[in-house]
């Protein structure tokens, strides 16, 4: 879109949009649309369009909540927007949907890096990420407008709209919030991402056994024995070296810890007269 079409829009007084009771507002109500990034992406993407007048009525739109609601689907957002009409314009952007092949190549490389979804935990997407997607010829985000296919069905003929650039704003916003966003508008929410890495990091099949309730694994070697090579846990029935301890004045899960400690003393002490 040339700017020159733009430029005319200030030939028309702007319509005054309708007020929307509980829209979907952005945090930031000033500065910059977004803060991350990975938000940042997409108001790079409607900025580098040139549509100046346009996108600055889209930041309006977004900052004071005349998006209505908006859906996160695969390969699509959807949004409700209030504009001066009575009916709010339903408006639509999507990216091109990842197909199942090109996810198990994804998942593939979100079990070998681990440390990827933890970044995604903590509230970050990693620039890893992108490589992960790009492995499987998938793009993770858009890098022009030419990416997305978009539709809004208000009356203005260009593209994007005001519509759809509070749309992105306000998506753009949600992602510095919440980054499983993103992976949720390519396909995969973040339960069916935590139950894949449950599934390939899943537990062995023949598990050691406890020591003592609250602690995995077999029982540690330096308990096993002393340095002159005798037992470092009493025989069964024989617990005086925890009577002859001070009082240890530590709970666990409402149990001293004493109490808890003398099952793995006996139980040791059994294994070893055996």
């Amino acid at each position: 879109m040339a700017r020159g079409f733009d430029n005319r829009w200030h030939q028309f007084a702007e319509s005054k949009p309708r007020p929307v009771a509980d829209g979907v507002a952005t945090s930031r109500q000033r500065g910059a649309m977004a803060e991350s990034w990975w938000s940042k992406r997409f108001t790079e993407v409607l900025d580098s369009y040139g549509l100046g007048a346009r996108m600055q009525r889209g930041r309006r739109y977004a900052r004071s909540g005349q998006v209505m609601s908006l859906e996160v689907e695969p390969g699509t957002l959807k949004a409700k927007v209030q504009g001066s009409r009575v009916r709010p314009y339903l408006v639509t952007v999507r990216l091109s949907e990842v197909s199942d092949s090109q996810w198990a190549l994804i998942e593939g490389e979100l079990a070998k890096r681990v440390g990827l979804i933890a970044s995604l935990l903590a509230g970050e997407v990693p620039e890893e990420l992108e490589e992960a997607f790009a492995s499987a010829g998938v793009a993770l985000l858009p890098d022009s407008w030419t990416d997305l296919e978009a539709a809004c069905n208000c009356p203005d003929g260009a593209s994007p709209c005001k519509h759809l650039a509070a749309l992105l704003y306000v998506f753009a916003d949600q992602l510095d919030r919440n980054p499983w966003l993103l992976l949720e508008w390519r396909g995969r929410n973040q339960d069916e991402i935590l139950a894949l890495l449950r599934t390939t990091h899943s537990a062995p099949s023949d598990p050691v056994t406890p020591w003592w309730p609250f602690a995995p694994g077999p029982i540690p070697e330096s308990l096993l024995a002393n340095a002159d090579g005798s037992s470092g846990l009493p025989a069964a029935g024989n617990e005086s070296a925890l009577d002859r301890l001070e009082p240890i004045d530590v709970q666990v899960l409402g149990s001293n810890l004493s109490d808890l400690l003398r099952p793995a003393y006996a139980a040791f002490g059994e294994a070893a007269s055996e």
